[in-house]
C-alpha cells in the first residue's frame, strides 16, 4: 500500500518503436513482481505516440515477448481492464480534458512564441553568461483580452504549464535514491500541448498514471530528470504524487551501456539463443536487486512472494553473459524430461536435419569446425530445409522416448538449448560420419598409440552376436580388452570414439552407441578404418 493505502496499481508503459530490450524487460519484471508481491495491479499501457516507429509489428513484438517470459497484465491490450484505452494514441480525450481542467484554474496559458523566435532567444542566452535557463515566460503575463483575441484569430499556439512562482524546491520519494529535491528556478514553463494540438510526453504520461490509479511508477534512471516536471503536473492537477523508484541502468562487461555490440540485447534473442525464460527472468531480476546478497536462483513464483523496492541497489548493475549461461544450465537441468523435450524441439529437430544431411560416406569438418555440406540455419534456409525440419518436429513427438533417452546423454553438459545440435549431430550421421582433423591427428595417427588395433578389437566386439546392444554391457566386454592388448583404457576407447561420433569430445560414448542403429555404427568405423588406416590415408 502506499503512504494513503490505495490499492497498489503500477504500469509498465513501453514504446513499440523496436523489440523488448534488456532494459525494459527489467523494468517489466519489476513492476510485475512487485504487483504481485502486493497484491496489486499489473498494467501494461502502450505509448504509441511516435507516428513513424509505432507499429502493430512492434506491438506484437512485444506482447509475444512478455508472454513468454511470463509477464503476464492484469490490464492492458488483449485483456481489456476498467482505465482503458491502453493505447496512448487513444487516450487523446482525456489529455484534452486534463489541460481544460489546468486552463479552468489558471494553470496553464498558451503561448504564441513561434519556434524561430524561441531559437533565437535559446542562441542568444547561450552566448551570455549563466547560459540558457529555459522559457523566458515571455506570453505568461499576456493580458486576458489579447489572449482571447489571438485565440479568437485562430494564432499558432502552445500550452505551457505556469509553474507557481513562489512554489519552492520540487520534492518527491524516490525508493531507490531516497528524498529528492530539485530547485524550482531550473523548472521553466514547460510545453503541455504542442502547436499541432499532439501533448507532450511529460504532460501525457502524468495524465495516464492520474487516470489509471498508479500508485507506483518504476523505471529507468533515465527517466529521474523527467520527475520533478511531472510532479508539478501532479501538483497542478490537484491528483496524488505516486512512489517513484527508478532503476541504475543496466551495463556491459565494459562498462558502457548495455547495446548491441555486446551481443544480443532482446527478449527474443536470448528465446532463440536457447534460454529458458525463467532463467532470463530469474537473471534479469538480480541485476540491481537482491534478495539478501547471496541467493542467485529465485524462480518467478518464489520471486513474487519476496521481492521488494528496499531491495533495489542504486549501483548500475553489469550484465555478465557467462553467469546466465550458468544460471539456464541450472534451470535445464531441474527440467523434467518431458518438458526438456519439449522445450529442447526446435534444436533437436535441427539437429536431426543436419545429420541426415551430411555428406554421404566420410568427410571431414572444415576449418572452422562445420561440417561440409551443412544447412543453413532455419531462419535462411530454403523450403527443401523447412519441410525436413518441420518432419524432424513431428518426429520427435512420434518417438518421445528415443529423445528422452537423449536428454541423459548431455544435459550436464548444457547451457543453452542452441548448443544441442552440434553436440548430438552425429546421433543422425546414419551410416556417414565426419572427422574432426585435429581428433584423427592427435588419435587415429597419434605415434605408437596403435588405434588401428584398438579400434578392430573394439569393432569385434560390438559385431558379437551373443552381446546385447546395451550401453553397460558393450562398454564392459570393450573394456576388457585393455588387458590383453597391453593397452591404456584411453588408448583403446579414444579411436572408437572418434570412429563413431567423429570427434574425440562427445557425449558418453557407449550411451550414444546404444541409441544408434549397429549396421550405422558398424559402417562408420569400417570406413575411419579404410580411410584412415588405408592405403589412400589424407593429411589430417
Amino acid at each position: 500500500m502506499t503512504d494513503s493505502q490505495r490499492p497498489v496499481r503500477v504500469r509498465f508503459a513501453p514504446s513499440p518503436t523496436g523489440k523488448l530490450h534488456l532494459g525494459s524487460a527489467r523494468t517489466a519484471i519489476y513492476n510485475w513482481a512487485f504487483a504481485r508481491a502486493q497484491n496489486g495491479t499489473f498494467v501494461l499501457r502502450i505509448e504509441d505516440t511516435d507516428p513513424e516507429r509505432s507499429t502493430q509489428e512492434n506491438v506484437d513484438i512485444i506482447l509475444r515477448a512478455m508472454n513468454w517470459m511470463g509477464l503476464t497484465w492484469d490490464e492492458g491490450p488483449e485483456v481489456g481492464g476498467p482505465y482503458g484505452p491502453y493505447f496512448q494514441t487513444q487516450r487523446t480525450a482525456t489529455y484534452e480534458e486534463a489541460l481544460a481542467l489546468l486552463i479552468e484554474h489558471d494553470a496553464a496559458y498558451p503561448c504564441f512564441c513561434s519556434k524561430e523566435t524561441l531559437d533565437a532567444k535559446r542562441a542568444q542566452a547561450e552566448k551570455e553568461e549563466g547560459g540558457y535557463a529555459g522559457y523566458d515566460r515571455t506570453c505568461r503575463d499576456l493580458s486576458a483580452d489579447e489572449v482571447a483575441a489571438r485565440l479568437a484569430a485562430n494564432e499558432p499556439h502552445t500550452w505551457r504549464l505556469k509553474v507557481p512562482l513562489d512554489h519552492g524546491p520540487v520534492r518527491f520519494t524516490d525508493a531507490v535514491y531516497g528524498e529528492m529535491e530539485f530547485p524550482i528556478d531550473v523548472m521553466d514553463d514547460m510545453i503541455l500541448q504542442r502547436t499541432d494540438g499532439t501533448f507532450t510526453y511529460n504532460f501525457a504520461v502524468v495524465c495516464d498514471d492520474v487516470n489509471m490509479a498508479i500508485t507506483h511508477v518504476i523505471r529507468g534512471d533515465d527517466h529521474l530528470s523527467n520527475t520533478p516536471r511531472q510532479v508539478l503536473i501532479y501538483e497542478a492537477l490537484g491528483a496524488e504524487v505516486p512512489l517513484f523508484a527508478h532503476l541504475p541502468m543496466i551495463l556491459g562487461e565494459d562498462g558502457h551501456k548495455l547495446s548491441k555490440r555486446h551481443g544480443a540485447t532482446s527478449v527474443e534473442q536470448f528465446r532463440d539463443e536457447g534460454y529458458l525464460s525463467d532463467a532470463l527472468l530469474n537473471f534479469l531480476a538480480l541485476l540491481g536487486w537482491s534478495l539478501d546478497g547471496e541467493t542467485t536462483i529465485i524462480p518467478p513464483a518464489e520471486l513474487c512472494e519476496v521481492f521488494s523496492l528496499e531491495r533495489i541497489n542504486k549501483k548500475h548493475s553489469v550484465f555478465d553473459p557467462k553467469k546466465l549461461d550458468w544460471m539456464n544450465g541450472v534451470y535445464l537441468r531441474e527440467l523434467p524430461v518431458q518438458e526438456w523435450v519439449e522445450a529442447a524441439k526446435p534444436w533437436l529437430a535441427e539437429a536431426s536435419v543436419r545429420g541426415a544431411n551430411v555428406a554421404d560416406g566420410l568427410s571431414y569438418l572444415d576449418e572452422e569446425g562445420a561440417s561440409q555440406d551443412t544447412p543453413l540455419p532455419l531462419a535462411e534456409a530454403d523450403e527443401t530445409w523447412s519441410a525436413a525440419y518441420e518432419e524432424a518436429l513431428a518426429a520427435i513427438d512420434e518417438d518421445r522416448e528415443l529423445f528422452s533417452e537423449i536428454y541423459p546423454l548431455i544435459i550436464e553438459r548444457l547451457n543453452r538449448l542452441d548448443e544441442i545440435p552440434a553436440k548430438i549431430e552425429y546421433l543422425f550421421w546414419g551410416p556417414n560420419i565426419v572427422l574432426d582433423p585435429k581428433s584423427v591427428k592427435k588419435v587415429l595417427l597419434k605415434e605408437g598409440a596403435r588405434a588401428d588395433e584398438a579400434l578392430q578389437a573394439c569393432l569385434e566386439v560390438l559385431e558379437r552376436d551373443d552381446l546385447p546392444w546395451e550401453a553397460a554391457i558393450l562398454e564392459e566386454e570393450c573394456r576388457n580388452l585393455a588387458e590383453p592388448l597391453d593397452m591404456k583404457l584411453k588408448n583403446l576407447l579414444q579411436p572408437l570414439r572418434v570412429a563413431v561420433c567423429g570427434n574425440m569430445v562427445s557425449p558418453p560414448l557407449f550411451e550414444s552407441i546404444a541409441l544408434m542403429d549397429p549396421e550405422d555404427v558398424y559402417t562408420r568405423i569400417r570406413l575411419v578404418q579404410d580411410e584412415v588406416f588405408g592405403t589412400d590415408t589424407p593429411e589430417a
